[in-house]
């Protein structure tokens, strides 16, 4: 990427939502952070993680997921320190919601990273479900990966969420590829949800 896809504003955008109170009128704050901001991502992602995704896993998984393999401080430091990840928690009422993990430059698999950005995560805690901040997330990933001049975007989703699926393809993400969790490295989550989508959405 050249140096003008480099020279990006700083996105902190303010969004009012109209949520289920009728005349009630709510911000969501979406804010770039860094590594400072690392404990309070790992405390945040678990305590989205365990409302979401208990089921999956046998006895031993999830505390292995979250605390050894995907949210200990250290690994989500390294990652916000990493310069082709982009991190973003969303707020409202500053009290934190969701939050955004995005790869800048990435590919399905034999593409062009230049061409790809992978929106790897996105996490809304159970208190902002049904109330459009996804929609807002989504559109937020979209801008993004419009200010770097990608072709598409991607992301990796279970073949068994249903509910997910249904989101992802009104937003306009497209069935692009499958494979399968390691049984090796995750052989701690049940097998029936180790099958993954590819979902890609032209820019």
């Amino acid at each position: 990427m050249g140096s003008s896809g480099k020279k990006k504003k700083n996105y902190y955008l303010i969004f009012q939502l109209k949520f289920n109170a009728p005349k009630k009128l709510e911000l969501i704050e979406i804010k770039k952070i860094d590594s400072s901001s690392a404990e309070a991502l790992s405390s945040l992602a678990k305590s989205i993680y365990v409302h979401h995704y208990a089921h999956l896993w046998k006895p031993g998984g999830m505390d292995w997921y979250m605390n050894e393999f995907a949210y200990p401080v250290s690994k989500i430091t390294s990652e916000i320190e990493n310069k082709n990840c982009l991190h973003y928690i969303a707020y409202i009422n500053n009290e934190p919601v969701g939050y955004l993990k995005i790869n800048i430059d990435a590919a399905i698999e034999g593409g062009d990273i230049k061409e790809g950005i992978e929106l790897e995560r996105i996490y809304i805690h159970t208190t902002a479900v049904n109330k459009g901040v996804g929609a807002y997330l989504m559109n937020f990933v979209f801008d993004i990966a419009k200010s770097y001049q990608k072709k598409y975007i991607f992301l990796k989703a279970m073949d068994t969420a249903t509910q997910a699926m249904k989101f992802y393809t009104k937003m306009g993400y497209a069935l692009a590829g499958s494979f399968r969790l390691s049984d090796t490295i995750f052989h701690l989550m049940k097998e029936e949800y180790r099958g993954m989508y590819i979902l890609k959405k032209t820019i």
